[in-house]
């Protein structure tokens, strides 16, 4: 069974309404002053990353291409439009045929990125192209973000699995993507039976506090778990007193115990005390797991602890501190006509406070020094240097309308790994720095 073509079963029928309403303001206007068949170019990037971040991580492209397919205005759409006169009927027939039928470059999914990168392009009409600005950004700056906040814990965490555990930190929907992202960025399972069932995510669950507090005394809650689970389970022993918890686990399921969890108190302690009585009491390859309001600075911090996995939850889901990438999806390319020969021109906002742009549509390649380590974005508008033209970047993902880069989400992740493996090794660093590669421009014509 190929659970990603399952669907989510709390799906909604169609995304054309994941957007703002002036793209489709800008779409009648369009319409009514002929421009709106002008092929354009837009592109989607970050002018930072966020504070002390070393690079960022894509994450989101496979959603991004499910949206762009069911981008769709089915009957009850258009009823909404029409009874809220957010559009004309002229616009509204419009509409009722969308289909993207452009071409989307982007940059694979799991790839590293630095301010500047052309993360994604989209082509097409304006028309086409405009309505889809809200959704792209919507996903790929919530996935990103959390894609990037998974892979700092991930690289912290070392060859210890983590476990993603925040769906009841996030909207529902929200969490069923954080979980795609979170594996994405090297975490090797879930909670969230939802992630699982969508994209075959390994999941992972035992029990909380709540079901040793039902029962009349902990070993009782100890036994029957243990009676229906078997003695690989995961007992929880932080509900009143942990050294007593451990014993009594232990005397429960004997030596074979598969893991404690730990959720509460001074960890890095804690973990020490409890490996220690759990050797003295035979269970030696019992396993410790270590959740409570976990970050990468605290998975650091435990580095020397007797720890073999942690679960994360709300700093993972709130990207650590930083819920979105600051993406932006700007025009920099549009034809002089509706003329499908007519060359592309340039164009860019120009603007002071930080928010200009560089017009053109652009190509993105990382170049690597004699050790085979990337040491710069470099970003160029025309043609592409013959010494860089093996380390480009952009991907097909769409091709006139048609998805044509779907990938299998372990691919992904695996994608990531090399990916952050090839940068400098302070990219991996958590104290605060400008990011690891410099991004370089190598300006040009804008191509055609």
């Amino acid at each position: 069974m190929n659970t990603a073509d399952l669907g989510l079963p709390v799906e909604v029928p169609s995304t054309a309404l994941f957007t703002d309403q002036y793209e489709l303001t800008m779409l009648r206007a369009a319409l009514a002053a002929g421009t709106a068949e002008r092929r354009s170019v837009f592109e989607v990037f970050t002018r930072r990353l966020p504070n002390g971040r070393r690079y960022g991580v894509v994450a989101g492209t496979g959603r991004v291409l499910d949206a762009v397919e069911n981008f769709r205005f089915d009957p009850g759409v258009l009823g909404f439009l029409r009874e809220r006169e957010i559009v004309d009927e002229q616009t509204l027939e419009w509409l009722a045929g969308y289909r993207f039928s452009g071409d989307i470059w982007g940059y694979p999914e799991g790839e590293v990125y630095f301010p500047g990168s052309p993360i994604m392009r989209v082509e097409g009409t304006f028309a086409e192209c405009v309505l889809l600005e809200t959704v792209i950004l919507s996903i790929l700056n919530h996935d990103s973000s959390i894609a990037a906040a998974a892979s700092r814990m991930s690289s912290a965490a070392g060859d210890r699995p983590l476990i993603e555990m925040g769906a009841r930190r996030t909207h529902e929907l929200a969490a069923v993507a954080a979980s795609r992202a979170a594996y994405v960025g090297g975490f090797a399972t879930t909670s969230d039976l939802a992630a699982g069932f969508r994209y075959g995510i390994p999941t992972v669950g035992t029990s909380a506090h709540a079901f040793t507090l039902l029962h009349d005394s902990e070993r009782d809650a100890f036994q029957a778990q243990v009676n229906t689970l078997g003695r690989g389970t995961t007992l929880l022993v932080d509900t009143y007193d942990v050294a007593e918890a451990v014993r009594t686990a232990v005397e429960v399921a004997g030596t074979d115990l598969g893991a404690v969890r730990i959720d509460s108190g001074d960890l890095l302690l804690v973990a020490h005390r409890v490996r220690q009585q759990l050797d003295e009491l035979g269970a030696t390859g019992t396993k410790i797991v270590v959740t409570s309001d976990l970050d990468e600075y605290a998975i650091a911090s435990l580095a020397a602890a007797p720890v073999d996995a942690y679960g994360v939850g709300t700093q993972l889901v709130t990207g650590s501190g930083h819920p979105t990438s600051s993406m932006v999806y700007k025009l920099v390319a549009r034809a002089e006509s509706t003329d499908r020969k007519a060359p592309l021109v340039p164009v860019a906002k120009k603007s002071t406070g930080g928010k200009t742009s560089v017009g053109g549509r652009k190509w993105a390649a990382r170049r690597l020094d004699g050790y085979g380590v990337a040491e710069a974005e470099v970003i160029g508008t025309g043609p592409v240097p013959a010494g860089l033209a093996d380390r480009q970047l952009l991907v097909e993902l769409v091709k006139g309308g048609e998805v044509v880069a779907r990938e299998p989400l372990d691919a992904v992740r695996d994608r990531h790994a090399a990916a952050r493996a090839g940068l400098p090794m302070s990219a991996t660093q958590l104290s605060r720095g400008e990011p690891v590669l410099p991004t370089e421009y190598a300006h040009g014509a804008s191509g055609s």
